[in-house]
């Protein structure tokens, strides 16, 4: 089988939260697949996460943990610090930590999931965005982040918050390509559909995924492998160079 290769990417240093599972541990691999230094960012799965980095070691790439509750502001900025000041630069970041934390109707949640629900998947965008563009302004880069097909149709059952979050990374990622530009720094995001991995393994039920293949032509969820293209095109300046603000 022909082997991928994207030879800009290659020693390019990237940033992935969320990266120890799912869509973030693909994106991880897929890019030292290609050559470039990257940062896993895990918050409370370290067994997963050093299993990424191992999985990346083994291959010949290069790989540094680090840990961060992003969805708390002081912890973002550090985790940034971190990685830049290891790999002494940060050419790109894929902002893809998140998750439901639970299917709640809107009248069973409370002041503090809600706040809970956009800290992790909204919030941390901006803060991790933010401390990363000092470093990204030395010589232009991108950021791609993880959005949702629910930021569009508002969500599932329980997950009405969670769409609600999406939409601000959404909307966030079309205002910061203007602002940016000028910078040399490309945004996007990707909004992947019903794929599987860990966030429907823990918060949707099987009648649940039932009625959500229902609705996709294919009659299946995707997988994390065939997400794992799209963050590669966008993240490579040879392939996506005159494009940003798009989802």
């Amino acid at each position: 089988m022909p082997t991928l290769s994207i030879p800009d990417l290659a020693d390019k240093v990237f940033l992935v939260t969320g990266a120890s599972t799912g869509i973030g541990a693909g994106v991880a691999e897929a890019l030292a697949a290609q050559g470039a230094r990257v940062a896993i960012h895990y918050n409370s799965s370290g067994t997963e996460a050093k299993a990424v980095a191992d999985a990346i070691a083994a291959a010949g790439g290069n790989a540094f943990l680090v840990q961060g509750d992003v969805s708390k502001h002081d912890d973002a900025v550090a985790v940034v610090k971190a990685a830049a000041e290891h790999f002494g630069a940060l050419d790109g970041v894929i902002n893809n930590a998140g998750s439901m934390l639970g299917r709640k109707p809107i009248d069973q949640a409370d002041e503090a999931y809600d706040r809970a629900i956009f800290d992790l998947n909204a919030h941390s965008v901006v803060w991790v965005t933010r401390a990363a563009l000092p470093w990204l302004r030395k010589r232009g880069g991108v950021v791609i982040n993880t959005t949702s097909i629910s930021a569009r149709n508002g969500g599932g059952p329980g997950a009405i918050l969670y769409a609600a979050a999406k939409a601000h990374v959404s909307t966030i990622t079309r205002g910061l390509a203007k602002e940016l530009v000028r910078d040399r720094i490309r945004l996007y995001a990707v909004a992947p559909g019903v794929i599987l991995t860990p966030l429907h393994e823990r918060f949707t039920t099987a009648e649940q995924m039932k009625g959500l293949v229902g609705g996709i032509p294919m009659g299946r969820p995707g997988t994390v492998e065939e997400c794992v293209g799209t963050y590669l095109f966008l993240a490579s300046d040879m392939l996506s160079g005159y494009i940003t603000g798009q989802i």
